[in-house]
């Protein structure tokens, strides 16, 4: 299990990540005519990659007995 310290290291680099596709996205998406099906493809893989962000946030939080 990776510790604590490298997760943190791979989540800041996977919110560059995100906002780097958010940056890209925004770009094509100003520049008209703009490719639909790339727009598309950048935000699925947007959306996975915070989504994975998540999934490792939730795991660094300790479990909460309710």
């Amino acid at each position: 299990m990776e510790d604590i310290k490298d997760v943190k290291k791979r989540l800041a680099k996977l919110k560059t990540q995100h906002r780097d596709l958010d940056d890209e996205i925004n770009h094509l998406v100003e520049n008209t005519p703009f490719d639909q099906l790339e727009v598309q493809r950048l935000k699925k893989r947007k959306l996975a990659l915070k989504d994975y962000i998540m999934k490792l946030e939730s795991n660094l939080l300790p479990d909460i007995i309710a």
